[in-house]
């Protein structure tokens, strides 16, 4: 596995499975009140440049149950935010932490960051992927099903950064995947080249959801897009996971979001409530997913 995780394309199949085996090892073991103390003494500084509710608990909740200790850090705290070039700020973190988790905007940015600072880095989420949701969401289809090849996997919505990633993580564990998206609304055009002919892409929701086991949506509005809000809304109204849409989905299905949800908006209530444990569950594997992570890259 590389010494990072910037984003899933880096990774491998069997590096992904790694780290899925891993994180159902320290979900067992914690649920079991088996200590894992693999990161005693160590130090994650999270950089936050963009706010979160799960990144950050899940994150300082999970080094914590590692041994280890974790440093918030808001852009306001960091010489990052008054113009200090990243690469000097990696340079020193090198000299204090033993790993950076950060949430920022820019791709670069990340990129960066691990060049320079010579630490294992975590992207924990930029305007281009999300790879630790998309841990987690395998890990949570991987408990229903008890498998990943060959499952039907369908994204509703907007190819943001969390599309992005789904697409990837799908396609390196063997899922057929769909993206149903209004037109100029679709994954990053690297990830498409990345994905090849093993993405389907339409603009029919209807077709996406024909036979699939998992349907993903996100909200139609990501942080930094307020202003775009009520433009973004009109181009996605038509592509909301309802109960119509499910009629269409195997009988068997679940349905993922990575929450914030409008309800209302990408998912309607009622099939929010219907699949609130499998959306939960994909919450807390955030936990486990992200503690595996950090066991493999910092232990």
């Amino acid at each position: 596995m590389t010494r990072s995780l910037l984003k899933l394309s880096d990774l491998t199949k069997a590096d992904i499975h790694a780290i899925l085996n891993k994180a159902d090892q320290l979900k067992f073991e914690q649920k079991n009140g088996i200590e894992h103390r693999v990161l005693a003494g160590k130090t994650l500084a999270m950089i936050f440049s963009k706010s979160s509710t799960r990144t950050r608990v899940s994150f300082e909740v999970g080094m914590f149950q590692l041994g280890g200790h974790a440093l918030f850090l808001s852009a306001n705290d960091l010489q990052i935010g008054r113009g200090e070039p990243v690469e000097d700020t990696a340079r020193v973190m090198f000299r204090y932490v033993d790993g950076i988790m950060i949430r920022t905007f820019a791709q670069q940015e990340v990129e960066d960051l691990a060049v320079h600072s010579g630490l294992p880095v975590i992207n924990g989420l930029t305007d281009y992927a999300h790879p630790c949701q998309t841990l987690a969401d395998l890990m949570t289809i991987r408990e229903h099903f008890a498998y990943l090849e060959g499952l039907n996997a369908c994204y509703i919505g907007d190819g943001n950064n969390v599309c992005n990633s789904f697409v990837v993580g799908s396609i390196l564990c063997d899922m057929n995947i769909t993206v149903a998206c209004p037109k100029g609304h679709e994954p990053h055009p690297d990830v498409l080249k990345w994905a090849g002919d093993k993405v389907k892409i339409t603009h029919d929701p209807r077709e996406a959801a024909e036979n699939a086991d998992v349907l993903y949506t996100d909200v139609w509005s990501s942080m930094g897009q307020e202003s775009d809000a009520r433009t973004r809304m009109e181009a996605l109204s038509k592509y909301q996971i309802n109960a119509d849409l499910m009629k269409l989905a195997s009988p068997d299905a679940i349905v993922q979001h990575c929450l914030p949800a409008h309800r209302g908006e990408e998912i309607t209530a009622d099939v929010f409530d219907a699949h609130s444990e499998a959306i939960f569950t994909e919450a807390e594997n955030r936990l486990h997913a992200q503690k595996a992570v950090m066991a493999i890259l910092m232990g």
